[in-house]
């Protein structure tokens, strides 16, 4: 089979990793080839990246900073490790990309998507995905999921408060709006094995 590159976005708390790995045993099993990261992070340099942006008390960090952060990461981790993996012919699941920027900087942090996409477009130098996947849910939902799971990660986003990720979640419903032919919405509301169900017929449609 050829190469696919397949992204997951979503508010906090949607569910994401929790299906990415249904998914990747589900390749193991198939014995499919395939590569799972995630962004920001997924390599050396972007992991350190990664840690700058997240660390809860870099409180002071300027919005357009953030966005480009994101991108700069974003931008080593596709070169290093994703675009070597498709020329491989794999199948990449990869834990957020150029959405989660439109969404979060572009209207969570008023920055405005057009102008968020432009620094990326630059980063990712015409790589989009075959599929996005979008874990609808909503952020109030996410957030008390978040806060009652024991052992997350509590990042710098997770501390937001409600109005800022209810901007993100209508930025997310705006890409989505923009680009109906790549996504696949999920009702991250339903049970875990609903949602696995929904996600692997996406993933099996693209496939096939």
């Amino acid at each position: 089979m050829k190469s696919l590159f397949i992204t997951f976005e979503g508010p906090e708390g949607a569910g994401k990793t929790t299906i990415i790995k249904m998914i990747e045993q589900y390749f193991v099993n198939k014995e499919i080839p395939f590569l799972s990261t995630r962004e920001p992070g997924g390599i050396r340099i972007s992991e350190s990246i990664r840690e700058i942006i997240l660390r809860p008390d870099h409180t002071e960090m300027d919005s357009r900073t953030e966005a480009l952060l994101y991108a700069a990461a974003r931008r080593q981790h596709l070169v290093e490790k994703v675009i070597p993996a498709l020329k491989e012919g794999k199948v990449v699941l990869c834990d957020r990309f150029i959405d989660s920027s439109l969404a979060y900087q572009g209207v969570g942090r008023n920055l405005g998507i057009e102008e968020v996409r432009q620094i990326n477009e630059f980063a990712i130098d015409g790589t989009m995905p075959d599929l996005t996947i979008f874990f609808d849910l909503d952020p109030s939902i996410g957030l008390k999921r978040v806060h009652d799971a024991n052992g997350r990660e509590i990042n710098r986003l997770d501390l937001e408060n409600i109005e800022f990720h209810k901007r993100v979640y209508e930025g997310y419903l705006q890409v989505v709006d923009s680009d109906r032919k790549r996504f696949c919405l999920v009702d991250a509301s339903k049970s875990i094995e609903e949602v696995y169900s929904q996600v692997l017929q996406a993933i099996e449609n693209k496939i096939n």
